[in-house]
């Protein structure tokens, strides 16, 4: 009877479809959350499924990654945070500086998420770098602390500048902070600071008349300025205004300078950290960590046109020169 019992329940789970390859779990999902645009973001997007790969996980193949593209309007990202945590995603991996990392944690006190911000400790994403607790974990990008080096390095390129301008989006939470820290660079070097202010497209284009007023320009970091790179790049050189980027694409696409963190590297280690959590390690038990290396990369076809003369000084300490 046990037998005939067995093949009985066999026989019946075949014909309502509950084989155990039927019961196997549906694919993990990644919400994929943005405060830019695709097109700017595609090194992100190769850099972190590269990430992802590196743990085992492949899109399309063990993994569906859900994207959501705030395009520069981060009034949009609260609506795009709650969509995918309605979606049930099984983790959430914040491109793009400061505000959809807010946007994210501000959504979901459970999903797991995996940011790259500013300062995670001042702006309360987390309490602790080493141990971060709760539902988030992820990189700093150390954007606002990077403003006095870059402020000094512009210095050394044009030390003739008496003014010195700062563009920033304000709708960035980290904006106070590049301004506070790059005013006490400016004090210290003797050279006032003139804050710009752009939300969008056409308030970058606003913002370059009074870029007259100054010998030399920093570029705060957002997503805002990374979808508006060109637009940036071609602006500064139609007025002659040496500028200072936070990124070494900017520097590519013609731009004179630029200092920071290796962006590529981050968002691949940002999908290395998602990749552990879809295996089951949790947010608190991976430490927030911080960029070791930065990169200063000038381009001295763009200095030349400007009649800058970059000092061997600065040229040694160059991770790399575009001619």
């Amino acid at each position: 009877m046990r037998r005939r019992e067995a093949l009985l329940l066999l026989g019946g789970a075949m014909a309502t479809g509950h084989t155990p390859r039927a019961q196997q779990k549906a694919m993990p999902v990644i919400g994929f959350l943005s405060g830019g645009a695709p097109g700017a973001f595609g090194s992100a997007v190769a850099a972190f499924r590269q990430g992802l790969s590196d743990t085992g996980y492949v899109e399309g193949q063990n993994v569906t990654i859900e994207y959501r593209w705030a395009e520069g309007r981060y009034d949009a990202l609260p609506g795009l945070a709650a969509d995918l945590v309605a979606r049930k995603v099984d983790v959430i991996a914040a491109i793009g500086g400061t505000p959809p990392a807010l946007a994210a944690k501000n959504a979901t006190a459970t999903v797991p998420i995996v940011f790259a911000a500013g300062d995670p400790v001042e702006l309360g994403l987390v309490a602790n770098l080493s141990r971060p607790a709760g539902n988030l974990t992820g990189f700093s990008l150390l954007g606002a602390e990077l403003m006095p080096k870059r402020l000094e390095l512009l210095f050394e390129l044009v030390p003739q500048a008496k003014v010195i301008a700062l563009l920033v989006n304000p709708n960035n939470a980290a904006s106070e902070r590049i301004v506070q820290n790059a005013q006490e660079a400016a004090r210290a070097k003797g050279v006032q600071l003139l804050v710009l202010k752009a939300r969008t497209e056409s308030e970058i284009h606003a913002a370059f008349p009074d870029e007259v007023q100054a010998g030399a320009l920093l570029v705060g970091g957002d997503p805002l300025f990374d979808d508006r790179l060109e637009q940036l790049v071609a602006l500064a050189s139609s007025h002659a205004v040496p500028s200072m980027y936070p990124a070494r694409e900017f520097v590519a696409a013609g731009g004179l300078i630029s200092y920071g963190a290796n962006r590529a590297g981050g968002w691949q280690q940002e999908g290395n950290y998602v990749g552990k959590i879809l295996s089951g390690v949790k947010p608190a038990d991976l430490p927030v960590q911080q960029p070791t290396t930065f990169e200063l990369v000038i381009n001295l076809k763009t200095a030349k046109v400007l009649g800058l003369t970059v000092q061997p000084a600065i040229l040694a300490r160059s991770d790399e020169v575009i001619e």
